[in-house]
Formats: structure tokens, C-alpha cells, sequence
């Protein structure tokens, strides 16, 4: 009967997140619930799994360390320094494995299938521009707070801010990177919000119309494509640090 009626109906794409009511007079959305569920099921999760630690660790937490061992050496590698490691590796891994949730939520079984007051429960977030664009300025303040604590203000500044009358083509350089700046947030945000939509619309087309098999082969393909955003977002924070962290270019010519 459900399916009848989802033939009949035909396929229904929201691409902003549904109203299921307010608290204080603060619209709550699915994407809203659904993220709220997530955060608390993964504090619960490092609460337990913090009390389990042991000196003697078992097989599932010397994989847990092996993996988190390889990561941080890559990280460190790549900013060139144990203490800039030691600063944004808990970031990098935190904006991995939430973002990295909030893609594989909604192919738990069942989830869709959760009604409130005739509207889904929960919603994949990233399918939600909102959520997105907040982790996508969540990672621009930290680049940009980083690249003037660690080089100042002045040095950070001048990549960007060059005086047109002694170098014209350096000041045009510094307005295209400035630019660059803030198209990151566009990218970060789209490229995730995107993905994730994309693929969202593609099962719900094949569920319309090869309701056997297609679905779920598609399923395990957006796993994958989950997965593959989450990493690109947190690799891409991370070199984006990197770059920011950077002198400008030119400086050391100007100390000799």
C-alpha cells in the first residue's frame, strides 16, 4: 500500500528541511532532531568507550589506535610539526567522523519510515544546506584564526593586501587568493550539500521505479560516497591550514 501510494504521489524532493514544530519559539526541523540524535548517541559513545580504555588494549581498540596512529602521522607530516598536530587533530578527526555520521543516518533501516504529524521524522542533514554551510564556517574561522596566530596578523595580512603602486601584479595575486578565501566557504558547503542531495534524489528515483535490487545497490554506493565527502572535507580543512600557516610568499626575499 505504501508503495502504491508513493507511485501515485510520485517522487517528492524537499530541498529544505521540514517544520515539525518550535521550542521557545525556535523552529525545529527534521535535520535539527535528527542532528541533535546524532551528538548525543556520539557523546554517549566516547563516554563509554573512554571508561573501556586499558593499558592492555583488546583487538577492536588496537585497530581504533592503529587507525588513529596512521592519521595523526599524516597530519603532523603534513603541517610539519607535532604541536601543530597536537592543535588540530582533535578538529580534523571530530569534523571527519560527524560528518561522516550525519552521511550514514539515513541508511540505517527504518529511519525514513519515522513520521511526526504526517512529516519525516528524521532527514539526512547534509541534505539540508543549513548544516553544511555552518561546518563550512566552522572550518573557514578556524584556517583563517590559525593563519594569523601562527604568522601574525601583518605577515597573514599581506598575502592578501599588497600595495597595487610598488607591485601591481602581486596586488592582483593578493585579491584573487583574498577572493579564494571566502569561495571556500562555497565550495566546502556545495560540494558536501551536493554529494549528499545527489545521491539522495538518485535512490529515491531508482526506489520509484526499480523498487527491487536498484535500491539497495545504490545504497552501498552512497555509503561510499559518505564516507568519500567526510574525508574530503576534513582533508581539505586540513590543507587549507597548511596554506594559511604558510609565510607569504616573498618574505624571506624581504628579510634578506
Amino acid at each position: 500500500m505504501h508503495e502504491e501510494a508513493a507511485r501515485e504521489s510520485g517522487i517528492h524532493v524537499a530541498l529544505a528541511a521540514q517544520r515539525l514544530g518550535e521550542f521557545f519559539g525556535i523552529p525545529l526541523t527534521n535535520t535539527l532532531v535528527t542532528t541533535w540524535l546524532i551528538v548525543s548517541v556520539l557523546v554517549i559513545l566516547a563516554v563509554v568507550f573512554s571508561k573501556r580504555i586499558s593499558l592492555i588494549p583488546s583487538r577492536f581498540q588496537t585497530l581504533l589506535e592503529m587507525l588513529f596512529e596512521f592519521v595523526y602521522d599524516y597530519v603532523t607530516e603534513t603541517l610539519g610539526s607535532k604541536r601543530m598536530a597536537n592543535k588540530f587533530f582533535p578538529l580534523l578527526t571530530t569534523i571527519f567522523i560527524f560528518v561522516l555520521c550525519l552521511n550514514w543516518f539515513e541508511f540505517l533501516p527504518g529511519v525514513e519510515s519515522i513520521t511526526y504529524h504526517g512529516e519525516p521524522l528524521f532527514r539526512g542533514v547534509n541534505t539540508d544546506l543549513t548544516t553544511p554551510l555552518v561546518l563550512a564556517f566552522i572550518s573557514f574561522f578556524a584556517i583563517e584564526f590559525t593563519g594569523i596566530a601562527t604568522i601574525g596578523i601583518w605577515k597573514y595580512g599581506s598575502k592578501f593586501l599588497v600595495n597595487p603602486f610598488k607591485n601591481p601584479i602581486g596586488a592582483m595575486i593578493g585579491l584573487i587568493e583574498l577572493i579564494g578565501e571566502f569561495v571556500r566557504l562555497v565550495s566546502l558547503s556545495f560540494r558536501l550539500f551536493g554529494n549528499i542531495l545527489a545521491g539522495s534524489v538518485i535512490i529515491a528515483v531508482a526506489t520509484y521505479f526499480a523498487p527491487y535490487g536498484a535500491p539497495g545497490i545504490l545504497s552501498l554506493f552512497e555509503v561510499f560516497i559518505g564516507f568519500l565527502q567526510a574525508a574530503v572535507f576534513a582533508l581539505l580543512t586540513l590543507f587549507f591550514i597548511k596554506l594559511a600557516i604558510e609565510e607569504p610568499h616573498g618574505a624571506e626575499a624581504h628579510k634578506g
